[in-house]
């Protein structure tokens, strides 16, 4: 099989020749993955993805990240990363995603090839060598923690993480706590502690305001000589029916994207500065993001995230399926 054209290593660059924000996308598709893939395509300077296990297991999600850049004609390098969690074994969603974690669609017969096993140290050369880089990750924690522990020196040169997990409300793996955050609550820690200047949580408080539904599908199938639409339509197709079937609502949030929203687009979002300590121990409420939400600023905990409020959905989705129509 064809390797990607671009290669694993990096090269010191202090300057880019494109406005977009620079971007390594770290992630586990995985539906809404794919959506961030396809959205994250169209409006950052892609640098590479990396995978980690999360909604599958890694050989999954690594496939499905190939897979859609092969479908998007993406010259972006994909690295796997890690297979489990920093702590105890791997926590997955078939319920929700399907068995190959793209439930849906028919998918094509893989002609991409890996760049590299070791998404760790792509992530820790690509930030050491090239300026003002955005972590958005929107699956479990672990590649992002386990550079941080290898190379604490990456936190000052990034230009900041975005991260699709937590939750100031409810959860939905259990009643406190967020699937990306429960599969790795150490990871989740060593984030929220880094100390890294822009760290972005979107939590499910904000995602389950970006909800869609049958009216983007049909947008979808009304696009033209457009055959990522025709993918995309059924992977939101199948995504809404999941949603339909255990939770009885025909709408069905898209996580991910506000991850990389909150780069692309600030303005559709709104974050409010609070103090943000991840839930190791607790028996009800490991992988729980407690939310420093106190009245009085003269007790909160000092700042060390932005936590995404709202989100202005109208202007969301239509830059959602303006970017699927790009591909026409």
């Amino acid at each position: 099989m064809p390797k990607s054209s671009r290669s694993a290593k990096t090269t010191k660059s202090t300057t880019s020749i494109s406005s977009k924000q620079k971007v390594i996308l770290d992630c586990d598709p995985g539906h809404d993955d794919a959506f961030a893939i396809m959205f994250a395509a169209k409006h950052c300077e892609l640098l590479g993805i990396t995978s980690v296990s999360g909604n599958v297991g890694l050989p999954l999600t690594t496939h499905n990240t190939l897979l859609m850049t092969q479908l998007l004609n993406l010259d972006v390098p994909v690295h796997a990363g890690a297979a489990g969690p920093m702590i105890g074994v791997a926590t997955h969603a078939p319920d929700i995603h399907g068995k190959t974690g793209l439930g849906g669609p028919k998918l094509p017969k893989l002609t991409r090839e890996l760049a590299s096993n070791n998404a760790v140290q792509f992530i820790i050369d690509t930030v050491r060598n090239v300026d003002d880089v955005w972590l958005i990750a929107v699956g479990p924690l672990t590649n992002v923690a386990l550079a941080i522990r290898q190379a604490p020196d990456i936190v000052k040169r990034l230009q900041g993480i975005s991260i699709m997990g937590g939750s100031n409300s409810f959860g939905n793996r259990t009643p406190a706590a967020e699937f990306n955050t429960y599969a790795d609550p150490e990871a989740a820690d060593v984030v929220f502690s880094s100390g890294v200047k822009n760290l972005y949580m979107c939590g499910l408080n904000l995602t389950h305001q970006f909800k869609l539904g049958m009216s983007e599908v049909a947008a979808m199938q009304k696009m033209k000589n457009n055959g990522v639409a025709k993918f995309y339509g059924e992977l939101l197709e199948f995504f809404l029916s999941t949603y339909s079937n255990r939770f009885g609502v025909l709408e069905a949030p898209m996580h991910d994207v506000c991850a990389v929203l909150a780069v692309t687009h600030p303005d559709v979002i709104r974050f409010e500065p609070r103090h943000v300590d991840v839930e190791l121990r607790g028996e009800h409420t490991r992988g729980m993001t407690l939310v420093d939400e106190r009245d009085f600023q003269n007790v909160r905990l000092e700042q060390n995230a932005q936590v995404g409020l709202s989100i202005d959905r109208k202007k969301g989705i239509k830059l959602l399926l303006d970017a699927v129509e790009k591909y026409s």
